[in-house]
């Protein structure tokens, strides 16, 4: 039995969940090629993770920088885990993206001859960074990005709407069900609902970083990878009223802010790639007994990083005259849904973009501001192919299946325990012990990640293990892959969510 049409509150070319970045320019990439859009937001639009990034856009656009040399330090970066042909793929388009978004009237900074002014980030061997109004790229890219999809007619946008479940039919994503139970028919779902972080204790994300798109997929059926290699950002304050967990740009350290520990001696190479320098300052703080280390930027031109200098002298801090107090903090997802080099996850007709995804293109480690750079970059291979594709047979659905739909649990999020449990258990170093516990974790997610961290029996990049400190030339170029759970009326036995830990399905995948 078909779902009647009064159960359907949408019929559109393609629903995009998420509003950051690379949400946001799916939706318009698509609408400009003259399909209808619907694009469902958790938040109002620009209020989204994206809006926080204070990174740019690494792209080779300097006279003296090329595609190979971008593709060689995003190699170096990714510790022997990034796969080559997306990489290669983000290098040679990431200049055309920056384009694309200056002819969409992103006004990125300048220097007095009207020149891109490039900034230099760690692990990058020359100056690459786009930024715009200096760390505040994020929010400038998405406040723009977000006017134009408000003035898009062929964009409806569902704002405060959240998505409960993925709508899959005869082995195919066709839509989705949001918490109010309105139902959006789709040729094609785009997933750009960010990562995961915020997961963790201590985070430079917003609250709503739980892994949202992650566990959407994952319960539809689609297969997660790389979950045990999360990012933390070297320098976070700690300690300051009211900004807790504020990151403060890498591209100030690029700019020569340095590091110091207790003693006021600097211990690190401060463009080293973050896992280096990360791993470095919680050294120094376990060695030491303090909470954090001083980032010096008196040397920085304030005007250079506006809303940095003007966040902390908000908080009572004044970096220009004395040390910001900082430490590491979860930052980046490099793991998520496995995408393919068009974005494809592995259940027909869904898609994954930004942070929610898993090219391979980070490895073990990202590369500074290579993130932004690949919301644009995939976003747009996304459209181009979920356009390309011929329209699949409108999906019928039973009503008892709709049903089950609607009275899934929407994707959890993390209470405080499980905060401290990632943080204590999965942190930036972790041990077999540790892990072990976490696989009895309420959190389906958090024990996916526990179950990928274990048997990742090795330290590399991003993914430290005290019990493990070498890297393992055996998992050189592999991928952890977690498959997925359909909770579809009609799924195969034995398929369920509840799964613990310990008995995820994982193998080990080579991406070329």
């Amino acid at each position: 039995m078909s779902a009647p049409s009064a159960a359907v509150s949408h019929e559109t070319d393609v629903a995009v969940v998420g509003a950051g970045a690379a949400g946001l320019y799916a939706a318009l990439c698509a609408a400009q090629e003259g399909a209808s859009v619907v694009l469902v937001s958790a938040t109002p639009l620009a209020q989204t993770a994206s809006y926080w990034a204070q990174g740019g856009l690494a792209a080779a656009l300097a006279a003296d920088d090329s595609a190979e040399l971008h593709l060689r330090d995003t190699e170096v970066a990714g510790r022997g885990l990034v796969r080559h042909s997306a990489a290669e793929i983000l290098v040679r388009e990431a200049p055309e993206r920056v384009r694309d978004l200056q002819a969409l009237g992103v006004r990125f900074d300048a220097d007095r001859e009207g020149r891109l002014a490039l900034g230099l980030e760690g692990g990058h061997s020359i100056r690459r960074i786009v930024h715009a109004g200096g760390s505040a790229t994020g929010r400038r890219v998405v406040r723009q990005l977000s006017a134009l999809v408000a003035e898009q007619p062929r964009i409806v946008v569902l704002e405060g709407a959240r998505a409960r479940a993925l709508w899959r039919s005869d082995g195919r994503c066709c839509g989705l069900v949001c918490d109010d139970e309105r139902v959006i028919v789709a040729r094609a779902v785009i997933v750009g609902a960010g990562g995961c972080a915020a997961m963790w204790a201590r985070t430079t994300n917003p609250p709503g970083s739980q892994g949202v798109g992650l566990q959407l997929a994952h319960r539809a059926g689609a297969a997660l990878a790389d979950l045990e290699l999360l990012q933390f950002h070297p320098t976070a304050v700690i300690g300051v009223p009211g900004r807790e967990g504020f990151l403060v740009t890498e591209a100030i350290r690029g700019e020569g802010a340095t590091l110091h520990d207790a003693d006021g001696e600097r211990f690190v190479d401060e463009l080293a790639p973050r896992d280096e320098v990360a791993r470095a300052i919680q050294a120094r703080l376990l060695q030491t007994g303090a909470r954090s280390v001083g980032l010096d930027m008196r040397a920085v031109d304030p005007a250079r990083f506006p809303n940095v200098v003007g966040a902390l002298r908000a908080a009572g801090l004044d970096p220009t005259r004395e040390l910001v107090p900082v430490a590491p903090a979860a930052h980046y997802t490099m793991g998520g849904i496995v995408a393919d080099l068009h974005a494809r996850s592995t259940l027909a007709g869904l898609y994954a973009v930004g942070e929610s995804s898993c090219t391979g293109l980070h490895g073990a480690n990202r590369l500074a501001s290579n993130s932004l750079s690949e919301c644009f970059v995939f976003a747009r291979r996304a459209v181009a192919h979920a356009l390309g594709e011929a329209a699949p047979k409108r999906p019928a659905l039973a009503a008892s299946a709709l049903e089950h739909l609607r009275a899934l649990p929407p994707p959890l999020r993390a209470e405080r325990k499980t905060r401290d449990e990632l943080w204590r258990d999965a942190g930036i170093v972790r041990s077999a012990d540790g892990l072990r516990r976490l696989l009895d974790s309420e959190h389906p997610l958090a024990r996916a990640i526990a179950r990928c961290a274990l048997a990742r029996a090795e330290s590399r990049g991003a993914h430290t293990r005290s019990d493990y400190p070498e890297r393992d030339p055996a998992l050189e170029e592999r991928h952890a892959v977690v498959r997925g759970m359909p909770h579809d009326a009609d799924a195969d036995a034995g398929c369920d969510d509840r799964e613990r830990g310990d008995e995820l399905a994982l193998d080990w995948q080579i991406w070329r």
